[in-house]
């Protein structure tokens, strides 16, 4: 069953379904070395893997196991990176949250403004328990993201990603629904 991709929004910025017309924007943003630092993939090199995304963020809308926004800032509508929530799964309401912002965002609190929002709506219409997310143990800003967001660093998995042959650990971080202060 069909999940619509909400419309959300913040005090500085629009959270909506991704379009054909973003297909630069996100391009821009997956292919820059800087940005993916930390990401469990290389950069992007063809304009063909922000098309795939893109049909991606409408698989999973058509399959309602999550959905993915873009994020634009409220004031001049520059999009500054997106926000996610995969593998829904309503028999054990669960779901996992991943997000990328363009480094020009980084250090405005965009993220878990965005994030925050995302998660409201999730917890309000899907009627989650549990939203895991994971990040990479250099990456000590997006820790803060998710523990500003109130999520708990369960544990580490370790040497679980190898990109551009570097090693490296990730945290996992869990939220559970008693224990995300709802954005009123």
């Amino acid at each position: 069953m069909p999940l619509p991709t909400p419309t959300l929004h913040t005090p500085r910025l629009l959270l909506r379904p991704f379009t054909e017309a973003d297909t630069d924007a996100i391009f821009a943003l997956q292919s820059d070395p800087t940005v993916l630092r930390y990401w469990d993939a290389s950069p992007w090199t063809t304009r063909a893997q922000a098309e795939r995304f893109l049909a991606t963020c409408k698989q999973i809308e058509q399959e309602g196991t999550g959905a993915r926004v873009a994020i634009d800032r409220a004031a001049d509508g520059v999009f500054v990176g997106w926000c996610g929530l995969v593998q829904w799964d309503p028999t054990c309401h669960s779901a996992r949250m991943g997000y990328c912002f363009d480094k020009a965002a980084w250090g405005q609190g965009f993220a878990t403004e965005a994030a925050g929002a995302l998660l409201q709506w999730a917890f309000e219409t899907l009627d989650l328990n549990r939203v895991q997310a994971e990040a990479d143990t250099r990456n000590a800003a997006s820790g803060r993201v998710l523990e500003k967001l109130g999520f708990v660093r369960e544990g580490t998995l370790r040497e679980d990603c190898i990109v551009n042959g570097e090693v490296s650990d990730s945290w996992v971080y869990g939220l559970l629904r008693r224990e995300f202060k709802l954005q009123r």
